[in-house]
C-alpha cells in the first residue's frame, strides 16, 4: 500500500460502464482512495497494472475478453504486487473461495451496500481478506473436521472452467460461440458439455441447458 501520506491507488476492471462510473465516484470520494485507471478489456487492464502499478484492482468476474478468475491468475503469475478484490454480481458462496483460491484477497457481490465497498478495499489494503460474514462463516465450518458439508451442491465439484461453460450455457451461447469466447476447439466444448452432464447427473443436452439456464436466473 502507498505511504499513509498518500491516497492508495485504485485500477477498476468491469466492462459495465455504469458499474464502473458508480465506483469511480464513490471511491474519489474518500480523501485516501484515487482512481488511477478503469478498463474493460483483460490486455488493456494488464498493461495498466503494469505502467500504474496500483495498489489495489477491483475486478468483475464475467468480462467480455476473458474470465476474471483467469485475470485473477494472470496479475498473480505477473508477480505484481497489486491486491486483488472481485467484485461480481454471482453469489459469493459460487465463487469467492474460487477466486481466493485464484489470488485474490477478497470477494463482494454487487449488491452489497455502497460503504461496503469502501471496507472492502480498506480491509484489504490493510493486509486482510475481505468476505461477508456469511461466507466467511461458510468457509470456516466447511473446513472443521474432514467431513463433507451438509447439503453441498453439485456445482461445488466442477472445475473452474467447468463452471465458466455451465455460466455461458445458461447465458444462451451456442457450442461454437462458448468455443470462440474460450479460445477453445468445439470438440473442447463439447467434451466440457459431457462431463457436466455427468457431474450433475443430467440425461441430455436438453436437461443441462435447462439448469444452466436456471442456475444463471438463480445466481446472475
Amino acid at each position: 500500500m502507498s505511504d499513509s501520506n498518500t491516497p492508495a491507488k485504485i485500477l477498476i476492471v468491469d466492462d459495465h460502464p455504469m458499474v464502473r462510473d458508480g465506483l469511480e465516484t464513490r471511491i474519489s470520494n474518500e480523501p485516501d482512495l484515487t482512481i488511477c485507471g478503469a478498463s474493460d478489456d483483460v490486455a488493456d487492464a494488464l498493461r495498466q497494472i503494469a505502467e500504474l502499478h496500483p495498489d489495489l484492482v477491483i475486478l468483475d468476474i464475467s468480462l467480455k475478453s476473458s474470465h476474471g478468475i483467469d485475470l485473477v491468475k494472470k496479475i498473480r503469475g505477473r508477480s505484481s504486487k497489486a491486491k486483488m478484490l472481485v467484485h461480481s454480481m454471482y453469489d459469493e458462496s459460487v465463487y469467492a473461495e474460487r477466486a481466493l483460491q485464484a489470488g485474490a484477497h477478497g470477494y463482494l457481490n454487487k449488491h452489497a451496500g455502497r460503504e461496503t465497498v469502501i471496507e472492502a478495499i480498506r480491509t484489504i489494503l490493510a493486509g486482510k481478506t475481505y468476505l461477508s460474514p456469511e461466507m466467511t462463516e461458510r468457509i470456516v465450518s466447511s473446513r472443521v473436521g474432514s467431513t463433507i458439508e451438509p447439503g453441498k451442491s453439485p456445482i461445488d465439484n466442477l472445475s473452474n472452467r467447468e463452471l465458466e461453460v455451465l455460466q455461458l450455457i445458461g447465458e444462451g451461447l451456442t457450442t461454437s460461440a462458448i468455443a470462440d469466447r474460450l479460445h477453445l476447439s468445439v470438440h473442447t466444448i463439447d467434451t466440457y458439455r459431457e462431463k457436466l452432464k455427468i457431474k450433475l447427473n443430467l440425461a441430455n443436452s436438453a436437461e443441462l441447458n435447462r439448469y444452466a439456464a436456471q442456475w444463471v436466473l438463480e445466481n446472475g
